[in-house]
């Protein structure tokens, strides 16, 4: 009964979201507008529609020609519950795509679930579908964040933000899921392999929108993610996903490097015939793990070696 009513509490708050639209900033990035003391000949924070004549984006189609408009500025799209980054750098103007509702959905694609980038984690968690083809993606899921962020956060944003330290880029990484990418000059596919290039880069273009993610069809192969944080809600310290794609054991791992990380020496000890025990011995091969008040590099990459293990027991049982 309580989490019927959280959810339609949430349900009520995304009826609230405000329209989509953009919100253009002062010129300079830094200007001290934007911390209420503005300076003489700066522009005001003012709102600026997707199309003239006072018509709103919401479609995929009517953003796209809305960013064609502010070509040549640097463009940030965002949900409004999106948060922003200490220090990160102020666009030009800030395009939400709260209500893009295009983007939106599960679906099955042949020998692929097809996930839209607006698809929030909630729906994601609680997907039929998702259970029945592809379970890793749906139990990832249920562990971002808390509740609060799971209705409200996206399976795209946590894809495009590129952060290492996130649950799902990983589970798609050991899936080999594959991105779609749409921009001016239209679509293109990515390999989640080739996506993720560093801290916080990808492999998106400048004016390029992630769209859907297509992840493989897995049914109920052995998977598993083992999340070692503080708290349940935080961001994992270590984590490790096992999937089984076409009898294959797959892991990768979280927060170990700039980038989520194929777990590639553990993945060739298996196959090389080694125990669970044994092969998790090389989970932290080829990592380079942050240090920070969190955890030691040597502390992380004793929680990947436990984990891994812990993960392949799990998904094998």
């Amino acid at each position: 009964m309580l989490r019927e009513a959280h959810d339609h509490a949430h349900d009520v708050l995304d009826q609230q979201d405000r329209e989509p639209g953009f919100v253009q900033l002062p010129k300079h990035p830094y200007d001290p507008a934007i911390l209420g003391r503005p300076e003489p000949g700066h522009d005001l924070v003012q709102q600026q529609k997707l199309r003239p004549g006072g018509e709103r984006a919401r479609h995929l189609q009517e953003l796209a020609v809305g960013q064609g408009e502010l070509r040549g500025q640097h463009v940030r799209l965002f949900r409004q519950s999106d948060a922003r980054q200490d220090g990160e750098r102020l666009p030009f103007c800030l395009v939400d795509i709260g209500r893009v509702r295009d983007l939106s959905y599960i679906r099955d694609g042949g020998d692929h679930v097809a996930i839209g980038a607006m698809t929030r984690h909630r729906d994601v968690e609680t997907s039929d579908l998702l259970a029945a083809e592809c379970g890793v993606v749906r139990t990832v899921a249920a562990q971002v964040g808390d509740n609060q962020v799971r209705h409200r956060g996206t399976i795209g944003g946590s894809v495009a933000h590129g952060d290492p330290a996130s649950d799902l880029p990983a589970a798609l990484l050991a899936l080999d899921a594959t991105f779609v990418a749409a921009g001016a000059n239209g679509t293109r596919e990515i390999a989640a392999a080739d996506f993720f290039e560093g801290f916080l880069e990808t492999a998106l273009a400048e004016g390029e929108l992630l769209t859907e993610i297509r992840v493989p069809k897995a049914g109920d192969a052995g998977f598993d993610y083992q999340k070692f944080n503080r708290r349940a809600q935080d961001w994992a310290i270590v984590g490790a996903v096992t999937a089984t794609v076409s009898g294959t054991r797959r892991v990768a791992l979280v927060n170990m490097g700039s980038t989520p990380i194929r777990a590639r020496e553990v993945e060739a000890a298996l196959a090389a015939g080694a125990s669970f025990a044994d092969a998790a011995q090389a989970a932290a091969v080829g990592t380079e793990p942050p240090t920070d008040l969190n955890a030691s590099v040597e502390y992380r990459e004793h929680l990947a070696r436990v984990l891994v293990r812990r993960s392949l027991e799990a998904a094998s049982a």
